[in-house]
């Protein structure tokens, strides 16, 4: 069932392999925006629930409150649609169409009024004959789509792999990708190209990946459940000496989108995912329906402080160093940097179910954070400040059940105790043997 590769796509695809590196200038940073697709799927009966349908008038709706109720102001900037936005056919010039009463419109409306609130417009297809609604794909058209897109003045394209086969995706992804550069248009590359060659027992290629991609899925679709959240952290926990090299400045592993503020999460979880997903570097993706959201969890999406933990520069994705009868530790370098010391932001998260909070009480030298000059310590969502600590300070912590503790420690460039610290080290530190340590005792 699935079109074959013409001779002009395989010779495109020997060019493509040659060329150098993706480097379109984009997401330098991990991608922020709204997405539809887990809170309102493919919900297209706008006769019976008009509000909740995919139709411009959702998308025209979350532009307006992304901005009107500070979330554009945070960083978040894309309003992205996702599948079931098509008619079931393409038009006599094989050209994609927009669903005729649900975008009577176009896409080309729509992007402009996502534009003129000065935030990006996102849209979905999928490397295969179907969508995975089963809307028409790009095998076949793949040019004429990127064309497409481009003139619809799109930002990010999502590529999803449904009704492709896996082995195809190798040369097909970097085709299309090919095709999107070559349009002139900017356009975020979101691909979908790992997962199901994870799924079909095969071993993605991620330097193919980087060179093709800004961001991809390399696991499950996120469903509206602590279960979900936590199988996700999982995956990218025990995995994550794959995974984690692979991110960077242009091209992100994306753990999939923020549930924060739908019916699945507890408070606690909420903080939880949000807290992880800075710690991985991950795109910050709302899919929440922002018209009903309560106020405590569009606190926890709009705190500037994680967001700006997720956004560090470095782009370096952090890892879990810690894990123990329930609880664990992860840890991201990021800005400012001392010498040849990181700052970090770690994160305590508390996987018992017992009920009761649990203490946890390390020093900061024994986290990986021994800079002499010492750190700033401060927890972000507490808003406590700690002042400056010696790494040899023992810090006690609190945690939830399902909870997080998310702490900032930004290296000092001075620390009055650090000639008398000097003093006791026999062996000079070199942080990047202990960046990442990995513990599986107590501490």
């Amino acid at each position: 069932m699935f079109k074959k590769w013409t001779s002009v796509g395989a010779i495109l695809a020997v060019l493509i392999s040659s060329a150098v590196s993706l480097e379109n200038g984009l997401a330098r940073t991990p991608p922020m925006g709204w997405l539809a697709w887990e809170r309102f799927r493919c919900n297209t009966d706008c006769k019976n629930d008009p509000d909740n349908c995919i139709s411009e008038n959702l998308f025209r709706t979350m532009a307006d409150i992304v901005v009107s109720e500070g979330y554009a102001n945070v960083g978040y900037e894309y309003i992205n649609v996702d599948d079931c936005w098509l008619e079931k056919e393409r038009n006599q010039y094989g050209e994609l169409v927009p669903d005729r009463t649900r975008f009577p419109r176009g896409m080309k409306a729509l992007s402009d009024y996502v534009h003129a609130k000065g935030l990006k417009f996102g849209i979905y297809e999928d490397f295969g004959n179907y969508t995975c609604a089963g809307y028409p794909g790009v095998i076949g058209n793949l040019q004429q789509d990127a064309e497409t897109f481009a003139s619809w003045d799109v930002d990010y394209v999502k590529l999803d792999g449904c009704y492709a086969h896996p082995s195809e995706m190798d040369r097909g992804y970097p085709e299309f990708g090919f095709y999107l550069n070559r349009t002139g248009r900017a356009m975020i590359y979101s691909c979908s190209w790992p997962v199901y060659q994870i799924y079909a027992g095969m071993a993605p290629n991620f330097t193919s990946i980087i060179q093709s991609c800004n961001m991809w899925r390399n696991f499950d679709d996120i469903q509206d459940s602590w279960a979900s959240v936590e199988s996700i952290i999982d995956y990218y926990g025990n995995n994550q000496d794959v995974i984690v090299p692979n991110a960077g400045p242009g091209h992100w592993n994306d753990p999939d989108m923020l549930i924060i503020g739908n019916f699945g999460l507890s408070y606690e979880q909420s903080k939880t995912q949000m807290a992880i997903w800075a710690i991985l570097a991950a795109p910050l993706l709302m899919s929440v329906d922002l018209r009903t959201i309560r106020s405590e969890y569009k606190a926890i999406l709009q705190n500037k402080k994680i967001i700006s933990v997720d956004q560090d520069p470095l782009g370096i994705q952090g890892r879990r160093i810690y894990k123990h009868k329930g609880i664990e530790i992860w840890s991201r370098p990021i800005t400012p940097l001392y010498q040849n010391y990181f700052s970090y932001a770690i994160a305590f998260v508390n996987r018992r179910t017992d009920g009761t909070p649990s203490d946890v009480a390390v020093t900061l030298k024994e986290l990986g954070l021994s800079s002499p000059t010492g750190y700033r310590v401060e927890d972000l969502y507490e808003d406590v400040d700690y002042g400056v600590l010696s790494p040899q300070t023992k810090i006690k912590v609190k945690v939830n059940p399902s909870g997080v503790v998310i702490l900032r420690a930004d290296v000092q460039v001075d620390f009055d105790r650090r000639v008398s610290y000097y003093t006791t080290q026999r062996t000079p530190y070199n942080p990047l043997n202990q960046v990442f340590r990995i513990r599986n005792n107590g501490f």
